[in-house]
């Protein structure tokens, strides 16, 4: 028990001590003690009393917003995955919604985007274990496994009454963040795709960009960020810079000084104000929001698709004496319009949503890039 107090104690020293007094601060901790010694004298089952202060902890975090969470030593090493392009799973980025995990975008050409999972899906069951209750690192943990093995995901789906299942082989996921091809009826008009802000994108991006530019016919630009989760701050300053002559990309608000921070473009349009349009969905989030957001509010492009995820925040993961780590938010991003993307996304100019049940990006049959197609022969 005394360790139990000495967390709560841990817990409660980040409280506001102007809205709590020291008394109501002990009550508190009173009755949490009282919560467990019920809980370990009465409940139906036998408690770890280890997993169950876990649970705790995380509680409070996941209390914050759905990105913060706590990491058990041993979820600790397994999570030591970076962002240089390569992880084993299934595909999938995902969120935390009203406690329920949500699929904020597959990534293209892995298992889950091959299998059929989209963004906004909700995962309920991970093989035999339902997710409800369950943290987000934890649900991760279960879908991640030995390459080579499959794993069964019950989701529900908006405007889909019943259940959908999904049986998914793991792999190593290889992102190759960029590609490009030549679009548009008189084969004028460059389209890149760009499916995660990774180390390497700024320089694939503008590689892809320059060889566009060496061809006289091209006359404008679609930039394709459906289903891109996002990735590296640095990468979504950098990409955006070279389509702004100057102003503001986007800016860092924090409660240290260090994480508050204005990030501005440089001289120099990489196209010369040749016409851009930007597709985005409810899978486009963090980084990909970022750039859709900064270049409509400069004017500098027309986005186009449907309201993008709301994923405006910045998580630093922070080593703990146990072995473990917590994910938490430090800080928020907000537009050159001063507006703030948590929870809120990026709004289309023109919204088109996704048609038919054979839709599929970059295809004849997606209705968003035939629409951008047709912008520019109007």
């Amino acid at each position: 028990m005394k360790k139990i107090f000495l967390i709560l104690i841990l817990f409660f020293h980040f409280s506001n001590t102007s809205v709590f007094s020291k008394n109501n601060l002990y009550e508190k901790i009173d009755l949490f003690g009282e919560v467990l010694e019920n809980i370990q004298k009465d409940y139906v089952d036998d408690v770890d009393q280890s997993d169950m202060m876990d649970s705790a902890i995380n509680g409070v975090l996941q209390s914050l917003d759905p990105y913060s969470a706590y990491m058990s030593p041993e979820l600790f090493k397994e999570m030591q995955t970076d962002t240089r392009g390569e992880f084993g799973g299934l595909g999938i980025e995902i969120g935390m919604e009203a406690g329920v995990v949500k699929v904020i975008s597959p990534i293209d050409d892995t298992p889950a985007a091959k299998a059929g999972i989209k963004a906004g899906d909700y995962i309920v069951k991970i093989g035999n274990e339902q997710v409800q209750g369950k943290s987000l690192l934890e649900a991760v943990k279960l879908m991640r496994g030995p390459v080579g093995t499959s794993i069964e995901l019950t989701v529900r789906r908006k405007k889909v009454k019943k259940p959908l299942e999904f049986k998914i082989e793991r792999k190593i996921i290889e992102v190759q963040s960029v590609s490009s091809k030549i679009i548009g009826e008189e084969k004028n008009l460059g389209y890149i795709r760009l499916k995660s802000f990774n180390e390497n994108s700024d320089k694939q991006f503008l590689k892809s960009v320059k060889e566009f530019e060496k061809k006289s016919k091209i006359k404008g630009y679609v930039f394709d960020l459906r289903n891109n989760p996002g990735g590296l701050l640095t990468q979504a300053i950098n990409i955006t810079d070279f389509f702004l002559e100057d102003g503001e990309i986007v800016s860092t608000k924090g409660r240290k000084v260090s994480e508050t921070r204005k990030f501005f473009a440089r001289k120099g349009d990489e196209i010369k104000g040749k016409p851009i349009v930007v597709l985005i969905n409810n899978g486009s989030a963090s980084a990909s929001e970022i750039f859709a957001g900064a270049l409509k509010d400069h004017k500098r492009a027309i986005i186009l698709g449907e309201n993008s995820y709301g994923k405006g925040s910045v998580q630093s993961i922070i080593p703990l004496r146990n072995g473990g780590g917590m994910r938490l938010t430090i800080s928020k991003y907000y537009l050159p319009s001063g507006k703030s993307i948590s929870e809120v996304g990026v709004t289309p100019d023109i919204f088109i949503e996704e048609e038919g049940d054979d839709f599929t990006i970059n295809t004849d049959k997606d209705n968003q890039l035939n629409y951008a197609i047709k912008l520019f022969n109007s």
